[in-house]
């Protein structure tokens, strides 16, 4: 329970709210330890946020010149990934010139959850809008973008940023609210550490998504796909057994390129489900008691995941199943890249969504399985199998028949070492933003010479 005074209810509060939300200790104590600091909106040299109608994402092949579009879930905070945006009409490039993002621009979610935060990095898409549930913005001093990033994942921040939402059926903070919110003064040498940290962070980010992506190249060299161009016949044939054996009858799923694509994978006659096979360890909530609770949106585009902490009371009924680690989650819901991930041993125990499907490695390592279902051309296979219907869904059975190769020991040692370098060098990477964001609640709480102490003690010889 807080207590507020009439006159602090009355003060700084243009809206006059009283509710809980606004008034809760975290955000009570946030604004007292930044009281007389300048507001976001001071920093501010433009900024936008765009409302757009009836947007609807368009299916193309990788050589589109389409524009993409960015959404939430693109964003693992403070980070973007690129590889699973959708593609709009270009019609929509043109209607809305004020979606276009540009390298620099700091994204904030003002929408929904409004947890995400984001800078957009200098290599990127050129021809990308972004989501309505974000606002966009360029500040005055360019490094100022890196101090608002890092201060908003604080505690501090967070706490600030929550009051400010207006507790609607869809949460939302309003631009004036966004803008009265508090960013602590650091000098220059501070505020350069900060960016300096935050820089590095990318760059390790950028680093362990290139050790994926060349984990993904042993693949498809071994299997001579690395310059594979798939077979588009104007017509052909199928016969009714093989029709009403996949029980289905759209063109698509009997293309050619499918049919050489599988025969590529089932030269060795085995299926996930004879490596990997399904783990039904079911999960039974109980009520007083705690749990780590994994949903679809946990999945994050480097093939890790992260939980969040739920009472048994509030178990959501999708919360099915027990994962262990070494196991690889993989959604049936939307299975494309960025859906399948491998659970670390830290994450022994939790509990995931009945959106997926839980495989348990026997026969291969759990980093060779998790490049295999990100291969674009095993993932194109994957939503070919996925039903059409109103909630379009993977079926565990045409999961676990999914063909797999044997691959040579030596592509799978290489493999496997890629694919852990590139987990070791995104925990490097959130230790170096940790530190970041550490420093910034330090020079709140003590000093910003306390802060620069804290940060000569720390040896960062990650990414620099």
């Amino acid at each position: 329970m807080a207590e507020v005074r009439l006159s602090e209810v009355s003060t700084g509060n243009a809206q006059k709210r009283f509710d809980p939300e606004y008034f809760n200790r975290a955000a009570l104590f946030a604004a007292k330890q930044l009281e007389g600091a300048s507001e976001l909106g001071s920093l501010v040299d433009s900024g936008y946020r765009v409302v757009y109608e009836n947007t609807e994402a368009i299916e193309v092949n990788e050589e589109s010149t389409l524009p993409y579009f960015l959404q939430s879930s693109d964003i693992t905070t403070p980070f973007i990934n690129s590889e699973g945006m959708i593609r709009v009409a270009e019609s929509e490039w043109l209607r809305y010139p004020k979606g276009r993002i540009q390298p620099g621009e700091l994204l904030i979610e003002v929408k929904g959850k409004a947890e995400k935060i984001a800078i957009v990095p200098e290599k990127f898409p050129t021809k990308t809008l972004v989501t309505g549930t974000c606002f966009k913005l360029t500040t005055k001093n360019d490094d100022d973008k890196y101090l608002i990033a890092t201060f908003l994942l604080t505690k501090y921040g967070q706490a600030l940023k929550d009051r400010a939402k207006t507790n609607l059926l869809v949460s939302y903070i309003a631009k004036d609210d966004l803008y009265s919110i508090p960013i602590p003064s650091v000098t220059n040498a501070l505020l350069k550490e900060i960016k300096r940290l935050y820089k590095s962070s990318e760059l390790l980010r950028e680093q362990a998504h290139t050790q994926l992506k060349q984990a993904e190249a042993l693949l498809l060299s071994e299997l001579g796909l690395e310059q594979w161009q798939p077979p588009e016949a104007l017509t052909y044939e199928r016969r009714a057994k093989d029709v009403f054996g996949a029980g289905r009858l759209d063109a698509e799923y009997f293309a050619p390129k499918i049919t050489d694509l599988l025969g590529r994978l089932e030269a060795s006659g085995q299926t996930l489900a004879d490596i990997a096979p399904a783990r039904h360890e079911r999960f039974t909530p109980t009520k007083g008691e705690h749990f780590q609770y994994i949903e679809i949106g946990g999945v994050k585009g480097d093939g890790t995941v992260e939980a969040e902490t739920v009472a048994g009371e509030d178990a959501p009924s999708r919360a099915t199943w027990y994962v262990r680690g070494g196991d690889v989650v993989t959604s049936t819901v939307r299975p494309i890249r960025r859906l399948s991930a491998v659970v670390s041993p830290a994450q022994d125990g939790n509990v995931c969504s009945s959106g997926f499907v839980v495989l348990e490695p026997l026969g291969v390592p759990s980093e060779l399985l998790l490049t295999y279902l990100r291969l674009p051309h095993v993932c194109q296979i994957l939503d070919l199998r996925t039903s059409a219907s109103l909630y379009p869904a993977l079926s565990e059975r045409d999961l676990m028949s999914m063909p797999i190769p044997t691959f040579t020991p030596g592509t799978v040692e290489a493999v496997v070492r890629s694919v852990r370098e590139s987990h070791e060098r995104r925990a490097q990477s959130s230790q170096l933003l940790d530190a970041a964001k550490r420093a910034v609640e330090i020079a709140i709480e003590e000093s910003e010479a306390a802060a620069l102490a804290y940060l000569s003690r720390r040896a960062f010889d990650h990414g620099e």
